[in-house]
């Protein structure tokens, strides 16, 4: 029986498209081997949001032939989408396929031979219809991500995903109910709707109100028990929209809403589409609705003609939206991108201790979020043991917090109500009831 190996980089969508994937080799009798072992096969699904994801991916497909000289290579996703014939080029390696027609992958290893190399990325600006690349089984888990969403049309500045994954397609409503019953089927009683930019959904369909309605069909599956939102557009939190979102009980009360920026002239040269009062304004109107609700968000230091005025403001005001979590990510010019062609960068040592001090505001406000429970009573869905603390199961609030208590039951896949007593830096200890 043949193996396969899969390396995989980048985000959650990625994740849930080498799952589809593996399952697609499965199907065709391989046995599926961590990366690290000698494999007939290693498919490597790639990022290229910042050239250290392009980096990876070579030093891994090097890698992989260094492990099986007579391994055939296939590499996917995001940067061979954009890169096709630089990937194509690099040794080893004999079959690119981009972010469409992953769902032939075994096909193009099957036809594959060591003298011909196979180069199946297409057009990504000329397919239109989404690829319906469905998940049956994930090992080990409690939550699955589901993908919904594919595509992007927002363009902004820095970033080159609109060109790695093309326009936006939308999952038809039916394909999206069928994989959730077939979670829940398997045990599983939380889905994560993911995409490349989810507020789009719908769109492509011309749909008014696609993904309320699609929401509102989700919430109604029997068996499951939560439904949490990968990152969402800020602009998508309208009223209308969080007055039905309120209704759906299943919905988790934690948002990741996108910011970037804490700067209007910043924000503008960013292409987003928003300034920062209406991102205010947005914050308020889900804190009416959800006075509880965890709200995680991303932001960007260093952009180009980012000023030290510029990031103090920022400073200031992701200490006014005191989020729960904040992700911190340093500029890095992207070939293909506007912004990498900005005259005014920002040098190294300034964006490093830009993001350095953003962390600690994190850090800080992360554990102001947690404080607000200690001693509240809340349920908790169980994961696995805990690689902290020997003895604990850990889980996760519908609200995002790392909960862990001592157990010697089995309680993976549980929904249990906790005492939350004592905070730590990552997670919360407590106590089942």
């Amino acid at each position: 029986m043949k193996k396969v190996a899969f390396h995989t980089l980048g985000c959650k969508v990625n994740q849930y498209e080498t799952q589809a994937m593996t399952e697609l080799f499965e199907k065709a009798d391989y046995t599926v081997v961590p990366d690290t072992d000698v494999a007939d096969v290693y498919v490597i699904n790639t990022c290229t949001v910042t050239n250290v994801g392009d980096k990876k991916s070579r030093q891994f497909i090097r890698r992989a032939k260094k492990n099986n000289p007579d391994s055939i290579i296939a590499v996917v996703g995001c940067y061979a989408q954009t890169a096709p014939k630089e990937v194509l080029d690099i040794e080893g390696v004999n079959i690119v396929v981009g972010t469409n027609e992953r769902g032939k992958i075994v096909e193009f290893v099957e036809q594959s031979n060591p003298s011909e190399k196979i180069n199946a990325v297409d057009d990504i600006m000329q397919v239109k219809e989404f690829e319906e690349l469905s998940v049956q089984e994930i090992k080990g888990k409690t939550r699955a991500f589901l993908k919904i969403q594919e595509g992007c049309n927002q363009y902004c500045a820095y970033c080159i995903i609109p060109y790695a994954r093309g326009p936006i397609r939308s999952r038809k409503i039916s394909d999206v109910l069928k994989e959730v019953r077939t979670l829940v089927t398997n045990g599983f009683k939380e889905v994560v709707l993911t995409g490349i930019h989810v507020a789009s959904y719908g769109k492509d369909l011309k749909e008014k109100d696609a993904l309320i309605n699609l929401l509102k069909e989700v919430n109604g599956v029997e068996g499951l028990e939560r439904i949490r939102l990968s990152s969402l557009e800020p602009t998508l939190i309208s009223e209308d929209f969080i007055k039905e979102l309120v209704k759906l009980e299943k919905i988790c009360q934690h948002f990741h809403l996108s910011l970037q920026s804490g700067s209007d002239s910043v924000l503008k040269k960013m292409n987003r589409r928003y300034t920062t009062d209406e991102y205010r304004q947005i914050v308020k109107r889900i804190r009416r609705y959800y006075p509880n609700i965890a709200l995680t968000t991303d932001i960007i230091v260093g952009f180009p003609g980012e000023t030290q005025d510029d990031f103090e403001t920022t400073y200031r005001f992701v200490e006014e939206m005191a989020f729960s979590d904040i992700h911190v990510f340093k500029f890095s010019p992207r070939k293909g991108t506007p912004a990498a062609d900005f005259s005014d960068q920002v040098n190294g040592v300034e964006k490093h201790h830009r993001s350095e001090k953003l962390i600690i505001l994190g850090n800080q406000l992360k554990e102001e979020y947690q404080s607000r429970f200690i001693g509240e009573t809340i349920e908790v869905l169980f994961e696995n043991n805990s690689n902290e603390l020997v003895g604990y199961v850990e889980g996760l609030t519908d609200n995002y917090l790392k909960v862990l208590v001592p157990s010697d039951e089995e309680i993976e896949g549980a929904i249990k109500r906790v005492l939350l007593e004592i905070p730590k830096k990552d997670y919360i200890i407590g106590k089942l009831i």
